[in-house]
């Protein structure tokens, strides 16, 4: 696949075939598989997939933030305007991270350093990136805390990461990320954490930037609930490998791979058409104890037949901007002809 469902011509970000293993006392886990995709100036790129998917490795180790040992990057390249990240030094490194490419992690509270104020966390990246004066940064930093909704936001400079509710510190790590003004973010599930009011307030604040700033942004999730009021594309990962990739519209429309289709049915339905229960997938996600050579999700799928337990099927473009890698095509109910 080369990451082209409906992406821009001129991408800001490529990964091409990036695959990621874990060294570990029981043998190599093989958390990244073959993921390729891309994403333009002002896109916004959902990927989503349960836990243990590799939507979060697959990121990490874009941006070389695994510690390695015992994370080793086996393949691939990730090509950000023309340069391959996984070749750069570590001096070229540290002014990509946080200056031309932004990352909001899952969890603010530990993200954040509880013992430097919020101003001295915002500041710092100001001065080590854009070489501002301390007067320059400070008021910079300030206009970021107004930027993502934070009243008060010069008073609140001063103020400790415990100071600040949750929704509040998320929307901090936002301001930190967009300090430098980054051509990508890169969001890891921002919003798990927060309760429903809060969820959608950053939501909208995302909506907002993106039109505002005209980033290209990567919104990981395991909801696909948030990606369909917010993305472009979706990116379905399972089994450290894409499984489906296409336009927002087109995915919730017409999904093609069974594991597309069971995570649409687990999405809580609307009051009145609501099933008697929620559903659920049944089975267990992959050990990934060695590199997938048949379909992953197979032992959970109702459609697997006997290619699908011998043969990993390769991604291929079954319409206009819709990627999907499975033996068993949807629209027929039959097994593909595909090579």
């Amino acid at each position: 696949m080369d990451g082209s469902a409906g992406a821009a011509a001129s991408p800001v970000l490529e990964v091409n075939d990036l695959e990621t293993i874990f060294h570990t006392r029981d043998g190599a886990v093989h958390a990244v598989n073959g993921v390729s995709f891309q994403i333009g100036e002002g896109e916004l790129l959902g990927v989503v997939g349960e836990s243990g998917s590799g939507k979060s490795v697959t990121m990490m180790s874009l941006m070389k933030l695994l510690p390695m040992p015992p994370a080793e990057v086996t393949n691939g390249e990730v090509l950000f305007q023309g340069r391959n990240v996984l070749d750069m030094s570590d001096t070229e490194l540290r002014a990509l991270r946080g200056g031309e490419i932004g990352f909001v992690f899952q969890d603010p509270m530990t993200s954040l350093n509880p013992v430097f104020t919020v101003g001295f966390q915002l500041i710092e990246p100001l001065r080590e990136h854009l070489k501002l004066s301390k007067r320059e940064a400070k008021k910079r930093a300030a206009e970021l805390l107004t930027l993502v909704g934070i009243p008060s936001a010069a008073d609140r400079l001063n103020d400790f990461p415990h100071q600040f509710s949750g929704g509040m510190r998320q929307r901090v790590m936002i301001a930190i990320a967009l300090a430098c003004d980054p051509k990508v973010l890169i969001a890891d599930e921002p919003t798990t954490a927060l309760d429903v009011t809060i969820q959608a307030q950053i939501l909208e604040l995302v909506k907002d930037l993106r039109r505002d700033l005209g980033m290209g942004i990567i919104w990981i999730t395991h909801d696909l609930g948030v990606v369909a009021g917010i993305a472009d594309r979706v990116m379905v990962m399972y089994g450290g490998q894409v499984v489906e990739h296409a336009d927002t519209r087109e995915l919730f429309r017409s999904p093609r791979h069974p594991y597309t289709r069971a995570l649409m049915e687990t999405i809580p339905a609307l009051e009145g058409e609501r099933p008697e229960r929620l559903l659920s997938i049944s089975g267990t996600p992959p050990t990934l104890n060695a590199k997938p050579s048949s379909c992953p999700f197979a032992p959970r799928c109702a459609h697997a037949f006997n290619r699908c337990l011998k043969e990993n099927p390769q991604i291929r473009q079954v319409a206009a901007g819709h990627d999907v890698a499975c033996w068993w095509d949807s629209e027929t109910g039959e097994a593909t002809n595909a090579a």
